[in-house]
């Protein structure tokens, strides 16, 4: 289909509109206005600047609302080539443009970044609303589905589908006083969204507990100190050494930290880092997002919010989601209760009958266990999880196991920042099919967490190939030494690729149903499953090589190693289901249930002590004040998709098992009928088409758990 031939406007005309009002940059030498010259059309960042953006993103916004005016000007009677397929493909400019620039407005997000996204989220917010409630627009889409539909088949069909209920599910049927009224509230998200992201990384970065002494950081390793070290000086060297926080609540390193007021101070710094107790103070935004989230399912006709939310899931509604969640409270709770006694008893040992286990005790007293149980220590194994050995002799290897998948790293293709990494990936027949750029190490400018994106989805209708990367916040050794990573971080890295696989695997038609663009509750499910090669012996064996002499781990320290995996496992599904249980508190509120900022930390304990995960011992992985997945991504309502698709992977992972894990005919067989799919058939058909399974088995989650 001649679709770019149909609709798109020529550049020249979209950069007409702009040169009278645009002084900032010359429009005609901007890079990010020309078609990339480099494979895959990668972004030349050798050339961008952060000047180009604005100007660029300015260009893309012109030039599809004249897309969108040719479209609903158009004479000729709706059809699916010159309505449907116009509108998908109406905005290439802001889309190639606007992916780059988010990317680094997460990854790298200078002061010129800042101020970009300050005075562009509003011109894209407010074009969103303008094609979203384009009652010419929309009535040719809905002529096409009245009429239409029925003969489509295919992608062609399910892209009809989508966009259809997408305007539908926006508002598009909306008498004229709530149409206005939800205008006003996807803008005033956008600015909350805009103020979390400011502010959240701001309150993070400041948390950071200095320390004065070298002895105040006994029992951390060699490695572990000369990275607070290195941290201090990149912060501004207030004190000769530092902690920074993560993201999530409990900090890695409170597992071996001896000092018990400074694992105080660091989870207290941690928790305390966005809720007004000190400079940062999130929860008038969180408040206020919730509010309008509320009133927008009410204008939509919904009860609640994730009401709205969930119709479109795996799960459909809110009382499969806490049937599903009560299930597993039922089962964790005694065992949670007995894990914590065990370690409280524990401690009293060497800290006296009246020791009183607290938060910031629980990882170092049970390191302290498995020590002692396993004879097993992070420090013992993290020699062994060179983050590069990990990528290529593990990740890169398990991919090329299972997929077939080579990986040939392109030191010629420039970067937005000097520790990325580029690979070519080719498939079995040796054919080039995606590039993939690594960005692991954390930084002042990177907000927190692990992701995946892309600069460039696939799309055959586009002629595009992937163009993938997954951003980490690993600790960057000093100069001249490996930078090693926990357990949990290799995992981490597994997960995030496990998300690039879904990317660069895809095989589909148009770009809307392409790759990750799947609902939250399915799309999750590649990258847990891809967790589960970390352990797999002969992947282990391939990347666990000592740093500095190249051995592998020797088979005793594996066999602890592997043993020590699922080692007091109730903490983390705790802080999983009470982080999901706070997300669905917030969003099954009608709008004068929704509480003020002043109200908000008392209202999230009480909405854990309802549910029965109200434990000081095993807090939620993200509070409210700092949960990033609800109120700056899109994870409203649906935190729970980790659990949910944890399930899936798990039931997906005994399939492999069964059959031989590494067997390339079972990787081919999950590629064609799940990872190359993207958005283009029923989710639960794309999971039974490859287990077999009608639905899935939930018991096998806490099986895997070992629980």
């Amino acid at each position: 289909m001649k679709t770019k031939k149909i609709l798109t406007i020529g550049l020249t005309s979209a950069l007409t509109v702009l040169t009278a009002c645009n002084n900032q940059a010359d429009l005609a030498d901007n890079p990010l206005l020309k078609e990339s010259s480099l494979p895959y059309g990668a972004p030349d960042f050798s050339q961008i600047k952060a000047a180009h953006y604005l100007p660029a993103l300015e260009a893309g916004i012109a030039q599809q609302r004249e897309n969108i005016e040719r479209i609903v000007s158009n004479t000729d009677a709706p059809t699916f080539e010159n309505t449907i397929l116009a509108f998908e493909e109406s905005g290439l400019l802001l889309d190639r443009v606007s992916r780059i620039f988010f990317a680094l407005s997460n990854a790298d997000k200078t002061a010129e970044i800042t101020e970009t996204e300050k005075r562009v989220t509003p011109m894209l917010t407010d074009l969103e609303n303008e094609i979203s409630f384009n009652k010419q627009l929309f009535n040719r889409i809905k002529t096409v589905y009245d009429n239409q539909r029925d003969s489509l088949k295919g992608e062609d069909q399910k892209l009809l589908d989508e966009i259809y209920k997408d305007f539908v599910r926006k508002g598009a049927l909306l008498p004229d006083d709530k149409m206005a009224r939800m205008k006003e509230i996807n803008m005033r998200i956008s600015d909350l969204q805009q103020q979390w992201g400011d502010q959240l990384p701001e309150a993070t970065n400041d948390a950071v507990v200095w320390v004065e002494t070298k002895e105040e950081l006994a029992g951390l390793s060699d490695a572990d100190i000369a990275q607070c070290k290195q941290d201090a000086e990149n912060l501004g060297a207030k004190a000769p050494y530092c902690i920074v926080i993560i993201n999530t609540t409990q900090q890695p390193l409170l597992a071996t930290l001896d000092n018990r007021d400074l694992r105080r101070r660091v989870f207290e710094a941690s928790i305390h880092r966005a809720d007004g107790t000190n400079k940062h103070n999130t929860f008038p935004v969180v408040s206020e997002i919730a509010r309008l989230r509320a009133e927008q399912a009410q204008l939509m006709g919904y009860k609640d919010y994730a009401s709205y939310s969930l119709e479109k899931t795996m799960a459909q509604n809110t009382d499969n989601v806490y049937a599903f969640l009560r299930n597993l409270i039922s089962a964790y709770t005694p065992k949670a209760d007995a894990e914590t006694r065990a370690i409280e008893d524990y401690a009293r040992k060497t800290e006296g009958a009246d020791f009183q286990l607290q938060p910031y005790d629980r990882f170092y007293y049970s390191a302290k266990m498995k020590k002692e149980m396993l004879n097993i220590s992070d420090d013992e194994v993290k020699p062994y999880f060179n983050v590069d050995s990990v990528q290529k002799n593990g990740v890169f290897y398990a991919a090329n196991r299972v997929y077939g998948l080579t990986f040939k790293e392109r030191k010629d293709i420039p970067t937005y920042h000097p520790d990325m990494k580029v690979f070519e990936v080719f498939n079995r027949e040796g054919k080039p099919i995606a590039l993939f750029y690594s960005d692991f190490f954390r930084r002042p400018t990177k907000r927190g967490g692990a992701w995946m994106d892309e600069f460039a989805k696939q799309s055959r209708q586009r002629n595009q190939l992937p163009v993938v990367f997954n951003v980490c916040n690993f600790a960057k050794a000093p100069e001249g030494k490996p930078s090693l990573l926990t357990w949990d971080e290799v995992t981490t890295m597994f997960h995030e690729f496990g998300h690039a696989l879904h990317g660069m695997l895809s095989d589909c038609q148009y770009n809307r149903l392409s790759g990750t663009e799947v609902a939250r509750d399915f799309v999750e499910m590649p990258s847990q499953f891809n967790e589960s090669f970390a352990s797999i012996p002969e992947i282990f064996d391939h990347y666990a090589l000592h740093a500095e002499t190249g051995q592998p781990m020797p088979a005793d320290l594996k066999e602890r190693m592997l043993k020590s995996i699922n080692f007091q496992p109730c903490y983390a599904l705790g802080e999983n289901l009470a982080a999901t249980c706070l997300d669905m508190a917030w969003h099954v509120l009608p709008v004068d249930k929704v509480p003020t900022a002043d109200q908000a930390a008392k209202f999230e304990a009480d909405a854990l002590q309802q549910i029965g995960l109200l434990n000081a011992q095993i807090p939620p992985r993200y509070s409210t004040s700092y949960f990033n997945h609800v109120w700056g991504s899109g994870y409203a309502a649906g935190y729970y998709s980790y659990l949910w698709t944890e399930v899936l992977a798990v039931n997906i992972a005994n399939v492999f098992a069964k059959r031989g894990p590494l067997k390339p005919e079972t990787g081919q067989e999950f590629c064609d009928k799940v990872l190359s799919r993207g958005n283009t058939l029923p989710l639960m058909q794309l999971f039974s088409d490859f287990t077999g399974m009608n639905a899935p088995d939930a018991s096998a989650l806490l099986s895997a758990r070992g629980l």
